[in-house]
């Protein structure tokens, strides 16, 4: 909320397993601010996450008038990482994030 409030603040943005809402209630949606956002912004989001499936977190990206990408991490969940998934994982989102801020 923060970065939609003050777009000049950071160049780009990391949003891990973000949120869109409570587990198990969709209806209650945390994208009022999602309009605001002019700041650009990597999602990264497990596959099977409770809080924002893929299709949810495809919609809310739409929101944003800045220039957003979506990161899957097929499998995962809010966690994005397991025992056997952190080096993976890690070198994914950070890769993903260079090339981000690089294209941008």
């Amino acid at each position: 909320m923060l970065a939609a409030e003050k777009p000049d603040l950071v160049n780009g943005l990391l949003l891990l397993s973000y949120p869109l809402h409570p587990p198990k209630k969709p209806e209650q949606l945390r994208t009022a601010h999602l309009p605001s956002l002019r700041t650009p912004s990597l999602f990264v989001q497990g596959s099977r996450d409770g809080m924002g499936g893929v299709e949810e977190m495809e919609g809310a990206l739409k929101l944003i008038p800045a220039r957003t990408e979506l990161v899957i991490i097929r499998g995962a969940g809010h966690e994005l990482v397991s025992a056997k998934t952190v080096p993976d994982v890690t070198a994914l989102v950070v890769k993903a994030f260079l090339a981000f801020v690089d294209g941008g």
